[in-house]
């Protein structure tokens, strides 16, 4: 077989790497403008957050759309036309007056990213298979070296008074025009040709619907956590250790660091171990991390739990959105919109649960939920290769006498 590290799949990784620093870039100037918008339209936190809802249930249907026709046609095409109409919705919102009209673009936004979260990750699968080690890890961590990017810039632009109209124009212009560009250099499954590997697959019978819908239920218990640092990191430690709003905002920022180195070293890591330690351990150092953050009676012994909890948690989505590209390769896209599609109701429902849980309890104790999540994954974490560790364990040369 030749040499798989050619020209064009280096060139297909830059462009995966550039779409998923887009997305995240793109998003991230949305959210740090939401505040804005809000005023603009002049609703309370009610209706905004009505209005958000549409978003996320837009963006599930998109997945839903989307994952088939990744089947059908491919993600060559498909991630960067999702990329660029969600570069263009972003172009709107800055601009309007009234509720109804964020609602309708909020429609066509939510499903535009829907679409490209499921399409950049069936690509990201796509460009991977031509390399001998795992990369899928780097591809989010570029998601998040986006957002970062997004809050510099956000907070640069804000304090400057920059109309919000005129920086959500420039950002979503930004966005689709190199998003068109890498189409330019992206690839379908069949780029890699059709190996003995791949006819061996497509031989193999569907995968069963119960291993799709566990590696659902692991996405959905993760991102639910990663949700749910998001939202209360920040709150946690202003409202149980009384910390200052400064050092309440360390908190999350210990998080967001720690998961983006994480998924810089992740694929590393699952290339010397396997996916499915990733996932295990990962999950096991996310609950011991989020543990110590509720408990600790100590500013900086929270700051090093959330950290841990963000490393923990760096890892383990990756590896199930590769799992469920390489189930099937024939109906991959459709395998992995039913396990983004979970995934992205954990994110969306974690906040909303942990709220409500603290009306019946302290904040820090109604984080047992993820807890218990993190360690539920470290027990059905197999599910991603119950031979992957008895292959790396065979693999592993023996020691002499």
């Amino acid at each position: 077989m030749s040499d798989r590290l050619t020209s064009p799949p280096r060139t297909a990784r830059f462009a995966t790497f550039l779409i998923f620093c887009l997305n995240g870039f793109g998003l991230g100037m949305w959210l740090v403008h939401l505040p804005n918008v809000e005023h603009n339209i002049g609703v309370p936190h009610s209706v905004l957050g009505l209005l958000l809802l549409v978003l996320g249930g837009a963006a599930l249907i998109g997945m839903q759309v989307v994952g088939p026709l990744v089947d059908r046609i491919g993600p060559r095409r498909l991630t960067p036309a999702a990329a660029a109409a969600f570069g263009l919705s972003l172009t709107v919102p800055g601009w309007l007056t009234s509720w109804w009209s964020l609602g309708l673009i909020l429609i066509v936004m939510g499903f535009a990213n829907g679409a490209l979260d499921v399409s950049m990750n069936a690509h990201a699968v796509v460009v991977e298979r031509g390399y001998d080690r795992p990369i899928m890890a780097a591809f989010h961590a570029m998601w998040s070296i986006g957002g970062a990017f997004a809050a510099l810039i956000g907070a640069v632009v804000l304090n400057a008074n920059v109309p919000t109209g005129l920086t959500m124009t420039i950002t979503g212009l930004f966005v689709a025009a190199l998003s068109l560009v890498a189409l330019r250099f992206t690839i379908d499954a069949d780029h890699h040709g059709r190996t003995e590997e791949t006819v061996d697959t497509e031989a193999k019978p569907a995968p069963p619907k119960s291993l799709v819908w566990i590696l659902g239920g692991l996405a959905l218990a993760l991102m639910l956590a990663e949700g749910v640092a998001n939202d209360w990191a920040a709150l946690e430690l202003k409202g149980i250790l009384n910390a200052s709003a400064s050092e309440a905002a360390l908190g999350y920022g210990a998080f967001a660091v720690a998961m983006t180195i994480g998924r810089f070293a992740t694929d590393r890591v699952a290339a010397a171990i396997g996916a499915t330690r990733v996932v295990r351990y990962g999950a096991a150092i996310a609950a011991i991390g989020l543990t110590v953050a509720s408990v600790s009676p100590w500013i900086p012994l929270a700051l090093v739990g959330w950290a841990l909890f963000g490393i923990g948690l760096a890892g383990g989505v990756p590896q199930l959105f590769t799992a469920a590209g390489n189930l099937d390769h024939r109906s991959a896209g459709a395998l992995m919109a039913r396990v983004v599609g979970l995934g992205y109701v954990g994110l969306l429902a974690g906040p909303a649960v942990i709220g409500g849980l603290t009306r019946l309890m302290p904040l820090n104790v109604a984080f047992a939920l993820p807890i218990i999540l993190c360690v539920l994954t470290v027990v059905f974490a197999s599910a991603l290769n119950p031979r992957e560790e008895k292959e790396l364990v065979g693999q592993r040369p023996m020691r002499n006498v």
